[in-house]
């Protein structure tokens, strides 16, 4: 779990070893924890809210949880297409979600069995999942199972904040910004929850 603690410690290391994250820390602080719990609730999550706005995203998302009792890939899979379109989910969103429901009902995805296995492995194994793509599949790690050393270089936020950290020319390409936080191992997730929040509190 990627708590206060832990991020503490890890922007401590991160200071010490990167002086413009040092400069930025001063100037915005730390970032606050962003956990989510482990299990289908956040990854139908991660589909309600692909491509439309967070309080839309949160509607829909409380007009399902009314339906789905227990929150559970079986209690989603009782719910009928129509009950869930009247929620607001798009078609291509409800194949999605039911494509995950099963997965997870069926043992094809075990949940459980991610706590163990390592990074890359738990983002091959979801993103090969229709509707969670490798962004996702970080985020969840990140945010769901803890994992300390992420970087979703994907992410424009992150490439923008980077480019006002290093004060670089130019946004940096996923390629780039990886090579840019190689110091910050085993920390890059912390970096990363820094980089969103410098983005957010920091002059341009």
């Amino acid at each position: 779990m990627i708590d206060e603690a832990v991020i503490r410690e890890a922007m401590d290391a991160l200071a010490a070893v990167d002086p413009d994250v040092a400069k930025g820390r001063e100037l915005v602080g730390d970032p606050e924890p962003r956990i989510r719990p482990h299990g289908f609730e956040t990854l139908l999550r991660i589909i309600v809210s692909q491509q439309i706005s967070t309080y839309a995203a949160a509607a829909i998302m409380a007009r399902v949880e009314e339906h789905m009792g227990d929150r559970t890939a079986e209690s989603f899979l009782a719910l009928n297409d129509e009950a869930l379109r009247n929620c607001g989910l798009s078609a291509r969103k409800v194949e999605y979600a039911r494509g995950i429901a099963e997965a997870i009902a069926r043992r094809q995805l075990d949940l459980p069995s991610l706590h163990v296995k390592p990074d890359t492995d738990v983002i091959k194994e979801l993103s090969a999942l229709k509707g969670i793509g490798v962004w996702s599949a970080e985020i969840y790690a990140m945010f769901s199972l803890g994992r300390t050393d992420i970087f979703p270089a994907d992410d424009l936020a992150l490439q923008e904040a980077l480019k006002r950290l290093k004060r670089m020319r130019k946004r940096p390409t996923a390629v780039i910004a990886r090579k840019k936080i190689t110091k910050w191992k085993p920390w890059r997730s912390v970096g990363a929850l820094f980089l969103w929040h410098y983005y957010k509190g920091a002059p341009q």
